[in-house]
């Protein structure tokens, strides 16, 4: 284990910000921004851990298991935030995809920052979720050694579950027994230490990636719209019925009509259309097709 913090790129001064207190606030901005560029080309460079790392998720989903994210601090508030979208978006049960935060949920809004300190508690946390083979879990750490997060991937280790790590600090991926590390090197911070920014952006960036993938895989997505979203609020009820119009090329009072005989459900309500059948028949033509609208629509005309 790496001693001395010191030594992390995340921990490192910023040639390019060390006089950034005597800057203008345009100034400063560019700075930032300047830096900011650099985080796009940072993850790129990790895409084929990225994209490892996606399907061994949906080789876990495939399977009936499920996706953990563990962090603390921003790290940990990125990982509940990426989680809570997927069933909105892609309407996943709320189980598929969990965030856990050193802290519990009042971290989520406030600073509790001793509590990643302890691997024991890391550990705790993700045992109370009683792994299986099939449960992926991906630890995120900007530096690479919060103990929380070490704790949790060791604990998931040892239950036989597949590892993934996300971290900006090159220094510490020989010190991490995972199966896939995804290290996009973004530099030292603007604010030293400060990894709410680069490094955040950069985990923000690839844990969409990974759950975007992922969904889009597991054929939650036809084209690229999200046909298995969750009509939860207006602008969602009227996504659902634009997107069922784009596909069928009904009116939206037809298309409407046809979503309130499907549910509420965009993916049932194409089924119903092109296929011609009732909604149990479209549920079941779903599930034998591992949920893909292509597949159980099959040579329907129509569906392009």
């Amino acid at each position: 284990m790496l001693k001395d913090p010191s030594k992390l790129t995340t921990e490192k001064r910023n040639a390019r910000s060390r006089d950034i207190d005597r800057l203008s606030t345009l100034g400063i901005v560019d700075v930032i921004n300047a830096e900011d560029r650099k985080v796009a080309a940072a993850v790129g460079r990790e895409r084929r851990e990225i994209a490892r790392a996606a399907d061994l998720i949906v080789a876990g989903l495939r399977q009936g298991g499920r996706l953990f994210y563990v962090g603390a601090g921003t790290s940990g508030r990125l990982g509940v935030l990426d989680a809570a979208e997927c069933p909105p978006t892609y309407g996943t049960p709320r189980s598929m995809v969990q965030g856990i935060i050193a802290g519990g949920r009042r971290a989520l809004v406030r600073s509790i920052e001793g509590a990643e300190d302890r691997a024991a508690d890391g550990s705790a946390a993700i045992a109370k979720k009683r792994l299986k083979a099939a449960d992926v879990v991906v630890g995120i750490a900007a530096c690479g050694i919060t103990p929380f997060v070490r704790g949790a991937i060791g604990r998931a280790r040892r239950a036989g579950a597949r590892t993934i790590f996300v971290t900006c600090a090159p220094e510490a991926v020989k010190f991490i027994d995972v199966d896939v590390i995804i290290n996009p090197v973004v530099g030292p911070e603007v604010v030293t230490g400060s990894t709410r920014m680069k490094a955040g952006t950069a985990t923000k960036l690839v844990l969409n990636t990974l759950t975007t993938a992922a969904m889009i895989r597991l054929g939650k997505v036809f084209g690229n719209l999200m046909v298995d979203l969750r009509a939860t609020n207006a602008k969602l009820r009227d996504r659902a019925e634009r997107i069922v119009m784009e596909v069928t090329g009904l009116a939206r009072p037809r298309a409407r009509l046809l979503l309130a005989k499907a549910r509420g459900r965009a993916k049932e309500a194409l089924v119903m259309h092109f296929c011609q059948v009732g909604y149990a028949d479209a549920r079941r033509l779903l599930r034998a097709s591992g949920g893909s609208l292509r597949a159980a629509v099959g040579g329907s005309s129509g569906l392009t």
